[in-house]
This record gives structure tokens, sequence and C-alpha cells, in this order.
């Protein structure tokens, strides 16, 4: 947990949560909450009893896998993933991850045209080949209102030990991954094997050890790859 993430994350574990409205176009049950009753914090609560029954992945385990990004994403230092906790709320229990105030005008297809943002899309991508993310969709990734940096958002898709990936950020094929993310990758490799605690309340023993060796095997990586040939790359709808 980074500190400066501390205080976001103690107030989503312990405030609590007044139901504003449902977030239309989600596939499963999203709920906009605000947080202690204060005009000025939000947060997005998906319950557990709200997630549509998947074929491949296990039942009830889409909020775990949520929380389980943002931890990934804290780890590496990579400020990737708002806050995100796993707690009670009024539909039971859910993960509950920080508002990210934003442009909806603004997503993949129109902030990859911007080559300034290449750098933190790569890094996005390489975040997504670590947490085989199976459907980063243009809107998933974000522009921060306040600060403009980019984030991903929606990772309940992510983990699975079998070759899942599906994002649309193919566009930077070949593009480096940088060696201080690649230093990132091993020391969450390193970590995972150790069986340090990182995951092992939200994934299964599979699945840790399967991120441990992708991790290592990023870590050993030196340029995004090309969209797969033997299956479809892309999730659908695209945006």
């Amino acid at each position: 947990l980074s500190p400066s993430d501390a205080p976001a994350v103690e107030l989503l574990r312990t405030a609590e949560l007044e139901v504003i409205g449902v977030l239309s176009g989600a596939s499963n049950h999203t709920l906009l909450v605000r947080l202690g009753g204060d005009d000025e914090r939000f947060a997005v609560y998906k319950p557990r009893r709200g997630e549509r029954p998947l074929w491949d992945f296990p039942p009830g385990s889409l909020c775990r896998r949520e929380v389980a990004a943002y931890r990934v994403s804290a780890f590496l230092g990579w400020d990737l993933v708002p806050p995100t906790v796993l707690r009670d709320g009024p539909h039971g229990q859910g993960s509950v991850q920080q508002f990210v105030p934003h442009d909806p005008a603004d997503h993949y297809f129109s902030l990859v045209a911007d080559p300034a943002l290449h750098p933190r899309l790569a890094q996005l991508a390489t975040f997504d080949l670590l947490v085989n993310n199976a459907d980063r969709k243009g809107g998933h990734v974000l522009r921060v209102r306040d600060d403009d940096r980019l984030v991903g958002i929606d990772h309940g898709l992510t983990f699975h030990p079998q070759p899942k990936l599906r994002t649309v950020i193919w566009d930077l094929g070949a593009a480096a991954i940088a060696d201080v993310w690649r230093t990132d990758l091993e020391r969450l490799a390193t970590a995972l094997r150790a069986g340090d605690g990182l995951l092992e309340d939200l994934l299964t023993a599979e699945e840790v050890a399967v991120l441990a060796r992708r991790a290592g095997l990023l870590a050993a990586t030196e340029a995004l790859p090309d969209p797969p040939a033997d299956r479809r790359p892309y999730p659908w709808p695209p945006v």
C-alpha cells in the first residue's frame, strides 16, 4: 500500500456507504455511493451478489479480483488502479473503489492520439499483460480530471490462470517495457514466490503462482507484443 493511498483506503474501509444510484451500461450490478455523507467523496460499489455468472470465472470472485488489481498496482508503485477495498455494504460484501472524476469523452481511443501519453499507456498495457486482463475496453482507461493522470478501472476479469488477454491497447506494439518496470516486476515475482501474503486472501494458490510466473516472464521481456494470431485479442464491445 502506497503511503499516499492510506487515507483514501481507510475512508473506503470505514465510511458509511450511501447508495446514490446505479451506473448504467455495466454488465454487473455497479452502484455509485457517497462516502460518509460527504458530498465531495464518492466511490463505486460492486456487490458480490450482483455479479453475472460466467462460465470461465468462479462465481462471486470478480469483486476480489478488483481489489487484487489495486494491490498489485500499489505494490509495483505504478498508481494505475484507484484505491479499492473489499468490505460489507448495503447489498453485502463487494469491492469499493474510489470514484475517478473524469470526462467520459476521454477514453483510450481519444487518448492514444496524443504521443505524450504513450509511455503511460504502455505501462497500462504491461499491467494488463501481467494481470491477464480479459476485458480492457476503451472506456476502462480514464484521465483523472484533477491531475491528468491516466488510470484503469474495471478489473473483475483478471488473474485467470489460463491465457485470457483481451484489450484494445494494441497500438503500442513493440513499445519498450521500461527497465524500471521490469525491476518492479521482478520484485513482485520474488515476493509472490516467497508467499508474502499480498494476494492469498483474494486469489487461489494457482492464480498467485501463475501471476508470479507471468511477472517473472515480463521482467525478462523488453517490448510489448503484437496481438496473438491464435485467439480473439479484442474485447467486445471495444468501448
